[in-house]
């Protein structure tokens, strides 16, 4: 599948809302919460050269953005998302791989971090070098965490003090050695029950 992935420019302002609706289309199909952006929001990001977007000729086909925290002591990347009609192509991988090699450029200093329900992305961000971390490990910014307010499972993050959610916290230092990092692979297993224990924690009625 032929899709180019480049970082977004001004001319690519159309396809914001689009961007916006897909991200949520598919946290409400996947049943999990999310953080809503908005158009103006993704404006803002490809002004500051932090939105990468694939495309098939015209077409939107994926996107992924990243955001600094602590004066770029931290780097996280969100918003990653497929067009339904070109996932499982490999494509979030692509995606992911590409703002990731960006964001060390971009941030060589910063520690890259993320918080997610999603199995796949752990998997992605797994090959990457991230590793399962608690959040305590992540920034400390208020503004990040504010930024989960609009997410479904806000109050469970607010009534655990900011140190517990459904979404796993990842962490990936580009200081770290390489085999600390392998000391940590990606076991599906584990965190399929991790997601499961928390669940039946958190969401119990």
């Amino acid at each position: 599948m032929e899709v180019s992935i480049i970082i977004a420019q001004k001319k690519h302002y159309k396809y914001a809302e689009e961007i916006c609706n897909t991200i949520y289309a598919s946290a409400l199909q996947r049943g999990t919460g999310i953080a809503k952006r908005t158009p103006e929001y993704i404006h803002k990001k490809i002004d500051n050269q932090e939105a990468i977007i694939a495309l098939k000729g015209e077409k939107f086909a994926g996107f992924c953005y990243i955001e600094s925290w602590q004066h770029g002591k931290f780097v996280a990347h969100s918003g990653l998302i497929v067009h339904p009609d070109y996932r499982d192509h490999g494509l979030a991988k692509k995606i992911k791989t590409y703002v990731f090699e960006y964001s060390k450029k971009k941030y060589p200093e910063a520690k890259i971090f993320g918080i997610t329900t999603g199995l796949a992305v752990m998997k992605i961000n797994s090959d990457l070098g991230y590793r399962p971390v608690p959040f305590s490990e992540l920034t400390d910014d208020p503004s990040f965490w504010a930024g989960c307010q609009t997410c479904a499972n806000f109050e469970i993050l607010k009534s655990k003090n900011f140190k517990m959610c459904l979404c796993t916290g990842m962490l990936c230092d580009p200081k770290e050695p390489k085999k600390e990092v392998e000391k940590h692979p990606f076991n599906k297993n584990i965190l399929t029950r991790l997601k499961s224990i928390k669940e039946a924690l958190f969401l119990k009625k």
